[in-house]
């Protein structure tokens, strides 16, 4: 598709941790590898206590009763259990959502409650609570609504329920908003009135609390009957993995390994992770987004039927169609992903934005999300996707760490019909007619909140040799599983590693590169780079940052290493970032940020080395960042070299055109001198510089 088609990979930032040297001494002197010593560190981990605590898994349950309102959640449950009331379960229908769903209705269905759930269409009634579900759910005499992942903002629907006769517990981890929904519970980690307990709980982790507090368990016994359920959606969550959560995730990776939920063994046997281990990557990667599919399709009934399921045939069925819906959820990305891409290949302008926004008549707005996260995967920039239909636009939007997207969304909200979510991601809905007003706005908002827009990230635990990294320690790390937010898998840099091979794998999809640092010789893999892709050759000095891994190959045990990024030794990040914020601020015809604009203009000095370091590499297949890296320490920072190009090339000096391998940069001969300062380019710099 065009969009995986552009040329390069987006540079990232790479921050280097710096634990304290004396702590990870200290943990040393434990009896903790020095690799593992060192990552503990990275991790805030400090004592000697906490370091053993968490390599042994010792994270444990917090007294439910510690979430505020949890009595009164438990006191009104239990009442309408014991008097027969009928109960409601009202969920989401993403992963989260239906195994919160499942796993209180399993409970309440358990305990002999007369309950029954409903789950709202992602197409016909969007995300969260609506008056016409409020309805029907009446229209079935219900006594009690008890959410689940959702309804901390649903004031008006909830206040609707209570005047048709129902009362309502919401369960919630989602941002609250000034005032909490005037009901008979709120239970969510988040409320600004939380005095203890752990903050970061998925939604189906305040829905196992609930059915911890229903029991008075805080000693984790019910873990063995709902953890497996509550690994799921907490790891498809991405909520961090620590205290509570990483109590959770552990045993419930553990019970997936021989689950007595028959649709959850049917999916993994469909996954294709039958009698294997199951991982908390293979839990975010292969089950996760099969049962998203069936919610973001508009087949919720399905996944929770799956879960629901004790028949091993009907399941086995379930789950062939889930992963079927998995299968057209890709197919429908793909095509967004094309039809953005023809947008920016249209008005290439807009990747210079602070915020990317793109719309289209039709879109499945149930896969916007996941478009959108790989959009911002590959630019680096926050974005929003909307979906048009009817006139109104729904939107999903994705941002990189250090912008708060739900903000600056929030600073636009008199242009908006709804919107919700969390620095990372959000959902905004708004009529068509006011979409341009809220694309300048949120440019503007963008550009208040952030001098300089955040880059996107990569953040590197340690920098390694390839001595130091050993099948025995790899071993070690282990321990520090389950990975997963905020306790990412380790990433390390091999620095100064000379490429001797390079081998196309996947029929042409990835590549494997032999590497020698040192005289020490390795090989490493790049899955999804494709060889056209690949802008470097044998002989290149790279720095590689990479996850390690043990690997069995034939009996013996061999390290692995799976490359998260690759760029030349000595790449001057400061003035690559630097002078890319000011390349673009300049094309958006702003002014230059007055700390850096002397690095940022090219002087005629500054063209005439671009000019002969381009013609020595004549002609050069890559893409500007590529050749920014090639030829970074001549250049002052990445604006000044944009921008000498640009005038290279309107004066005809360098000729930049678009084929199968990439962008070709070529220096054409010259049979006549040619004035610079024609260029229109140089002539509004002469101007900015006065």
């Amino acid at each position: 598709m065009l969009l995986e088609r552009k040329v390069g990979v987006l540079m990232r930032w790479w921050e280097m941790a710096s634990p304290c040297s004396e702590t990870v001494a200290l943990l040393c002197q434990e009896q903790i590898p020095p690799l593992t010593a060192h990552l503990l560190a990275v991790r805030g981990i400090t004592s000697a206590e906490e370091a053993r605590s968490f390599l042994a898994g010792e994270d444990s349950l917090l007294d439910p009763f510690l979430l505020r309102d949890m009595d009164k959640a438990v006191e009104r449950i239990g009442r309408a259990v014991e008097e027969g009331q009928k109960i409601c379960i009202y969920g989401d229908y993403d992963c989260d959502g239906i195994t919160a769903t499942v796993l209180l209705y399993t409970y309440l269905q358990n305990v002999g409650a007369d309950v029954f759930f409903y789950i709202p269409d992602r197409d016909q009634e969007g995300y969260g609570m609506n008056m016409g579900a409020i309805q029907a759910i009446a229209a079935k005499e219900t006594d009690l609504i008890v959410t689940v992942d959702n309804g901390i903002t649903a004031m008006e629907e909830i206040a609707y329920a209570v005047r048709l006769g129902m009362d309502v517990v919401v369960t919630d981890h989602h941002q609250p908003r000034e005032k909490l929904p005037a009901c008979t519970a709120v239970v969510n980690p988040h409320r600004k009135d939380q005095q203890g307990g752990f903050r970061d709980l998925a939604g189906v982790g305040v829905a196992f609390k609930l059915v911890c507090a229903m029991e008075e368990d805080s000693s984790g016994e019910m873990l063995e009957y709902y953890s497996d359920l509550a690994a799921l959606g907490t790891i498809a969550d991405v909520v961090p993995l620590k205290a509570e959560n990483r109590c959770i995730v552990r045993h419930g990776l553990e019970s997936l390994q021989h689950t007595q939920n028959a649709g959850l063994a049917a999916l993994l046997s469909a996954c294709g992770l039958a009698d294997k281990p199951v991982t908390a990557s293979s839990v975010a990667f292969l089950l996760a987004p099969r049962i998203n599919a069936a919610g973001r399709l508009g087949h919720v009934e399905k996944a929770v039927e799956l879960l629901l399921c004790e028949e091993e045939e009907s399941a086995a069925a379930l789950a062939e169609e889930i992963c079927g819906y998995n299968k057209q959820r890709q197919i429908l990305e793909a095509e967004i992903l094309k039809e953005v891409a023809l947008q920016i290949q249209n008005q290439p302008s807009c990747l210079q934005e602070r915020v990317l926004l793109f719309s289209g008549k039709g879109w499945h707005p149930g896969v916007l999300g996941i478009v959108c996260a790989r959009v911002l995967e590959k630019f680096g920039k926050p974005c929003i996707l909307f979906s048009e239909e009817n006139g109104v636009l729904h939107g999903s939007g994705r941002s990189v760490d250090g912008f708060d997207l739900i903000g600056c969304i929030s600073r636009c909200h008199e242009l908006l019909e709804q919107y919700g979510g969390h620095p990372a991601a959000a959902g905004v809905t708004l009529q068509k007619e006011k979409y341009e007003d809220f694309y300048a706005m949120m440019q503007q908002e963008a550009s208040n909140m952030y001098e300089y827009m955040p880059p996107a990230v990569l953040r590197i635990d340690k920098l390694v040799s390839a001595q130091e990294i050993t099948v025995p320690e790899l071993k070690f790390l282990r321990a520090m599983e389950p990975f997963g937010s905020s306790n990412e898998p380790p990433v390390f840099v091999y620095e100064h590693c000379r490429i001797e091979g390079i081998y196309a794998m996947g029929g042409g999809k990835h590549l494997r590169l032999k590497l020698n640092q040192n005289g020490q010789c390795f090989y490493a893999v790049y899955f999804h780079m494709p060889p056209e892709n690949f802008h470097y050759q044998v002989g290149d000095l790279a720095d590689i940052a990479a996850n390690c891994d043990i690997n069995n190959y034939q009996g013996k045990e061999q390290i692995s290493v799976k490359i998260r990024d690759i760029r030349l030794s000595e790449f001057p990040q400061d003035a690559y970032f630097e002078g890319r914020e000011q390349y673009d601020r300049f094309q958006r015809s702003e002014s230059l940020l007055e700390d850096s604009v002397s690095r940022s203009i090219p002087d005629r000095a500054d063209i005439a080395q671009l000019y002969r370091g381009l013609r020595d590499r004549s002609p050069f297949y890559g893409d500007y960042d590529g050749l920014f890296a090639r030829l970074g320490a001549q250049e002052k920072n990445y604006c000044s070299f944009r921008l000498g190009l640009e005038i290279l090339t309107e004066r005809g000096l360098v000729k930049v055109s678009r084929e199968k391998r990439g962008f070709c940069f070529s220096v054409p001969q010259m049979k006549q001198k040619v004035d610079l300062e024609q260029s229109p380019i140089m002539q509004k710099l002469h101007l900015i510089k006065g």
